[in-house]
């Protein structure tokens, strides 16, 4: 029951927006022109974004949190983004990376929101569950 907004750039966001949709979710996909993605790629709507580097804006701003795995140079700045605009970040943990670290080096000083760290599909739930973006279901 959750849209997952993403870039099309990893096999993570394939496997994420797989799973999003076969739950009955929804995949927003927000890529550059140049860039489009796969005639198999899982994606409910897929944009085509002549902006630059300001997609990553779009992208930290079209959700509700910010799931982050990984992290090259676009995912930071996405998540520098979300922090600036107050958007949970939920960084996973245990696959090396930069979102290993996440929790310890925030992205400033100030507490802008929380930071919670996931390393299970179930933990990741339980952290959706805890920020009241998804319902729990029996």
């Amino acid at each position: 029951g959750v849209t997952v907004v993403s870039g099309c750039g990893s096999p993570a966001t394939r496997v994420a927006a797989e799973r999003a949709l076969h739950a009955g979710g929804l995949v927003l996909s927000i890529v550059p022109p140049d860039q489009m993605p796969p005639a198999d790629w899982p994606a409910t709507v897929v944009i085509p974004c002549g902006m630059g580097d300001a997609r990553n804006l779009l992208m930290a701003l079209a959700g509700d949190a910010c799931i982050v795995i990984g992290g090259r140079a676009g995912t930071k700045s996405e998540v520098h983004l979300a922090w600036l605009h107050k958007r949970p970040l939920l960084p996973l943990v245990g696959c090396g990376g930069w979102s290993d670290e996440l929790e310890a080096n925030p992205p400033d000083e100030r507490k802008n929101s929380p930071i919670l760290p996931w390393g299970s599909v179930e933990e990741l739930q339980g952290r959706l569950v805890q920020l009241g973006l998804v319902k729990v279901t029996a």
